[in-house]
């Protein structure tokens, strides 16, 4: 089937928006949020007509606009940890949204920004750890008041930096934990409630393969009594007819033609 004019125009703006995304963009960029607003927009609209595309198709516009507005929602976060966190649970595009392209652009903007949270981590890291040994170098000399303020002040905020971090953690390790127990939950019910479906399911055909074998032996006896029925009806009428002839036969005899 022929694509409707609003489907080229999301498949124009789709591949406008994977453009964006793979771009080195500056934090007040506003573009690309408001152009992911309108894909969402024409994808529901799209979803509405009755000319719409196939349901594989749609789901995978869907995951890309998804992709899209998860990654905006990521790059707001604060830390890279975070960013490379969210970044994991991203989905991108299974097919190319264009015919130049021969991989999709959201699984080669999903690389991207991971390489790039991963740089930002390490960096942190490698800044982090040249801090503290900054600091033991300081504390290792043998002399009064080693740790300037400035030192002090950076060795607090190292503290804070590892601490924000430990809390993130913990934070992030609940939460899978919750969604693990909420998944398992779900999954039981779901699973007793199958159970519950199919013995009733199960109860059902045995009730209807009881009712089968009565009606069928209904049948029978039904179709019997139908033959005996006729059976009888032949005889009576048999007996009428010939119950006639000879009455006929006697009154002929009985009453001559007048001459």
């Amino acid at each position: 089937m022929a694509a409707t004019r609003l489907e080229l125009n999301l498949m124009r703006l789709l591949s406008r928006c994977e453009a964006l995304a793979a771009e080195r963009r500056d934090p007040e960029e506003w573009r690309l949020e408001k152009y992911v607003a309108a894909l969402e927009d024409m994808l529901r609209e799209l979803k509405k007509q009755s000319s719409k595309p196939a349901p594989e198709l749609l789901n995978e516009y869907s995951r890309k606009v998804d992709f899209l507005k998860g990654l905006l929602e990521a790059e707001k976060l604060s830390s890279s940890m975070e960013k490379a966190l969210a970044n994991q649970f991203l989905a991108p595009g299974r097919t190319p949204t264009t015919a130049k392209e021969r991989t999709p652009a959201t699984k080669t903007v999903h690389l991207q920004t991971k390489a790039r949270c991963t740089g930002q981590m390490r960096s942190e890291l490698l800044g982090t750890v040249g801090s503290v040994l900054l600091l033991l170098c300081c504390c290792s000399a043998d002399c009064p008041g080693c740790l300037t303020s400035d030192e002090k002040q950076s060795a607090v905020e190292l503290d804070a930096v590892l601490q924000h971090h430990q809390d993130v953690q913990e934070k992030l390790a609940e939460e899978m934990l919750s969604l693990a127990r909420s998944l398992k939950n779900n999954t039981l019910a779901a699973q007793n409630v199958i159970k519950q479906d199919n013995q009733t399911l199960s109860h059902s055909l045995r009730m209807a393969d009881q009712s089968f074998e009565k009606l069928k032996d209904e049948s029978d006896r039904l179709e019997q009594h139908a033959k005996k029925s006729v059976d009888w009806l032949l005889w009576i009428m048999l007996i009428v007819v010939c119950f006639i002839f000879i009455s006929m036969i006697l009154f002929i005899r009985i009453f001559p033609k007048l001459k």
